[in-house]
């Protein structure tokens, strides 16, 4: 087992799922137009939860938008490879800029909520007259993050620097990094020549940091469908449990059993 020696953190939009959560929302329950009205008026997180104010003055519950979330898809082969990395003994984590009911209602559909060890998004939570509420994780007024690479809402590397800070001087684990959009780059930033980056081909993310590799210190490897994202993260904590294990002793691992991707290591 791999005792927590690898961190896997995910983005969630266009990454561990194929699409985006909130556009699914927003198409599902005819907001569209509402929506493109309202896209220059507002930030985000601001404008999804105006969404969910116009959800509940049309009479549509708190039950009717799980429903909803409940319908999105998930590849097999991600599923797979979540648990088979939570299998692995890999402390698995995601760092999102969607919300909290999103996430977990998707997660709990498919059976991997608890796959999860910690989940960092935007707060939701249903008031008292029932309607699902979204927030900033970072209030831009009260507690402004600072960083100038992420949307003032959150700053993803301040989250993943606070994962890396528990770690202990005798155990300093290694990353795995799965992203796609241009909050994903101030926490690959953070990572380091032992851990790993996952862009999506051709999204943000994988354009920035070709457009100047030599600020990543992690080693790079991009994917493009959900085939080659499973394989190639199975790839990834195969070879770093195999490191730990021939470093403390301890036999390999068994072969993950699914499709891969061949990668080439430090």
């Amino acid at each position: 087992m791999a005792e927590e020696a690898v961190v896997v953190v995910f983005d969630f939009d266009r990454t561990l799922i194929d699409g985006d959560s909130d556009n699914w929302v927003v198409t599902e329950m005819g907001l569209t137009q509402l929506f493109r009205e309202l896209r220059s008026t507002m930030p985000w997180i601001s404008l999804m939860n105006r969404m969910m104010m116009e959800l509940h003055s049309k009479g549509k519950t708190v039950e009717d938008i799980e429903e909803c979330l409940r319908r999105m898809p998930l590849h097999p082969r991600v599923i797979e490879s979540i648990r088979a990395a939570h299998g692995y003994g890999c402390d698995l984590r995601i760092i999102s800029d969607a919300n909290q009911f999103f996430i977990e209602t998707i997660l709990k559909r498919h059976g991997l909520l608890g796959c999860f060890s910690e989940i960092v998004t935007n707060p939701a939570f249903v008031d008292a007259e029932g309607r699902l509420n979204i927030v900033p994780f970072h209030d831009s007024a009260s507690s402004p993050h600072g960083c100038n690479l992420c949307p003032s809402n959150m700053c993803k590397g301040l989250v993943l620097k606070r994962i890396q800070a528990a770690d202990s001087e005798f155990m300093k684990r290694r990353y795995v990094y799965l992203g796609d959009g241009r909050g994903d780059y101030c926490p690959c930033l953070r990572l380091g020549t032992r851990d790993f980056v996952m862009p999506r081909k051709s999204f943000p993310l994988w354009n920035l940091i070709f457009n100047d590799q030599m600020l990543i210190k992690a080693v790079i490897h991009e994917w493009s469908d959900r085939e080659e994202l499973a394989g190639v993260l199975l790839d990834i904590i195969d070879r770093i449990l195999t490191d730990e294990n021939t470093r403390t002793g301890l036999m390999a691992l068994p072969d993950n059993g699914g499709k891969t991707t061949q990668v080439s290591y430090p």
